[in-house]
């Protein structure tokens, strides 16, 4: 069975974009279509990772080379398969100059496609197909490597209650091969990420590998509930302890005896319970609220938060003490829109995880342009928020909405960078015109004053030489505030024919 493949493709020309499509498609990959390099680069620098590339030269016109050229300079070079036209021949030395390997001349068929994609999952050497016949030498793989624990492509894990765990990317298949390690050692695993990156998913994994895994897996919301009720929650009462305690209860420390609890949004917690829950971590023994003695356990704590640690540790909101004895390892699961070749995946499995009845619409699929727009698309609510959106466009089964909510959301950033751009030049020019407007202030001003000076401020005389109206100069005196300067004994009487009031001619 050939594996499936995530494909990223420029392609400008019609004809050839739809022979790609549905060649692809009908094989099973899956295609996301740039619409120009920009776009493209903005995809492999937010963490998409695809298989191939496959780029059409005709994208490339005379005002896009440079881009083009630039793009090609930067992907990964074994990834990139160049199309070329008749008439774009010349391209294939300066492409191969740049490292890359493998060509597709047009016009191609449906098999030329087929076997270029086949070729370059198989093969390294120089490859053209199309016209040409084909040339290669066997190789490695060029696919990105993990360890030999980890499995290649699309790994899924059910874990029950509906829950699952997927690993597509090789970040996650990194930390899939992390966790089967780290479950073989009984200590405290502190994990990180951002909400909805699927924190309470690895902990289950974690409690799947382990020894433990026969016994219970818990977990407590330690940010759902404040001090008192948490620290009844996590290591029970005693009968009377407080109002309301009708009858003795166990703790979550209790009733996971033996087996894991995990303690999610550790980093809501008071400094206070802090200092009470180190102290458990430390000897495995707590007393319950209004009992006299302790009572020692043995469970594999577990503890996950979305706050940035650090911070945290700086502000000391978070108890270092408390850091160090959680941190013994440390998983730090990475936002959706790092892991972007994963979204597919997860996509068609939220779907085939939909109840039946959910579906409004049978024929309600996620075509290529919505699964472009979810690739694309940021999710900072990450797996939380893909959930969402994938039952509630079913549920709804009108995908051209879907498409144009999530056209707008990527489509709003863009337009705020352009604004603030535009507002930022908009504030540049009105400086400039403010510039302008006082350098001639200032020149206008010298002007008349030199006027008035050399005639004595005789301003009929000043107006004929700077040839305007008597009118027009005493509302630029006014305007400007001028006065005629006094001479340092400015007692003394002036001849009449220099008067500053006189404007005989």
């Amino acid at each position: 069975m050939k594996p499936l493949l995530l494909v990223l493709t420029v392609i400008r020309n019609a004809e050839t974009r739809s022979l790609t499509r549905m060649v692809l498609e009908g094989a099973g990959h899956r295609l996301i279509e740039s619409s120009d390099f920009p776009q493209a680069e903005s995809l492999l620098a937010n963490g998409l990772d695809p298989d191939h590339l496959l780029i059409d030269s005709a994208s490339a016109d005379t005002t896009e080379k440079e881009q083009y050229l630039r793009f090609l300079r930067d992907a990964p070079k074994e990834k990139v398969c160049l199309i070329l036209g008749m008439a774009e021949q010349g391209l294939r030395k300066e492409a191969s100059d740049l490292g890359i390997m493998h060509f597709l001349s047009m016009p191609a068929t449906r098999g030329d496609l087929e076997s270029m994609i086949d070729q370059m999952n198989h093969f390294q050497s120089p490859v053209v197909i199309g016209g040409t016949a084909c040339r290669s030498a066997k190789c490695t793989s060029h696919r990105t490597s993990v360890p030999a624990e980890a499995p290649r492509g699309l790994h899924l894990e059910e874990l029950g209650e509906n829950r699952f765990f997927l690993a597509a990317s090789p970040k996650m298949l990194e930390i899939h091969r992390q966790v089967k390690l780290l479950a073989e050692v009984d200590v405290p695993v502190l994990i990180l990420g951002e909400s909805g990156t699927g924190k309470e998913v690895i902990a289950q994994l974690i409690h799947k590998y382990s020894r433990r895994n026969k016994e219970k897996f818990l977990k407590v919301n330690c940010a759902a509930l404040p001090s008192e009720l948490l620290e009844s929650e996590l290591f029970g009462h005693c009968q009377g302890a407080f109002t309301g305690a009708l009858r003795d209860r166990q703790g979550k420390f209790e009733q996971a005896n033996r087996g894991t609890l995990l303690l999610d949004e550790i980093g809501e917690i008071s400094v206070q319970m802090q200092a009470k829950l180190l102290h458990v971590l430390q000897d495995g023994a707590f007393t319950r609220l209004g009992a006299q003695d302790s009572t020692k356990v043995d469970v594999r704590i577990l503890a996950a938060t979305n706050i940035k640690i650090e911070s945290a540790l700086q502000e000391r909101t978070f108890r270092e003490d408390l850091y160090y004895r959680l941190n013994t390892f440390t998983i730090h699961l990475p936002p959706l829109r790092e892991r972007r070749e994963e979204i597919p995946c997860l996509i068609e499995e939220i779907i085939r995880r939909t109840p039946g009845e959910s579906k409004n619409c049978k024929e309600c699929r996620f075509c290529t342009r919505l699964m472009d727009a979810a690739v694309v698309y940021d999710w900072r609510g990450n797996l939380r928020e893909l959930r969402n959106f994938v039952t509630r466009t079913l549920v709804m089964g009108d995908t051209d909405s879907a498409i144009r909510e999530l056209e707008t959301k990527i489509a709003a950033p863009n337009r705020a960078a352009h604004l603030e751009r535009s507002g930022s030049a908009a504030s540049h020019r009105a400086a400039l015109r403010s510039q302008v407007r006082d350098a001639k202030d200032r020149t206008e001003v010298r002007m008349i004053q030199d006027a008035l000076e050399l005639y004595g401020w005789n301003r009929r005389r000043a107006a004929q030489h700077l040839n305007i109206s008597y009118r027009g100069l005493l509302y630029k005196i006014q305007q400007h505030r001028l006065t005629p300067k006094l001479p340092k004994d400015h007692n003394a009487a002036m001849p009449a024919s220099h008067s500053v009031t006189s404007d005989a001619l």
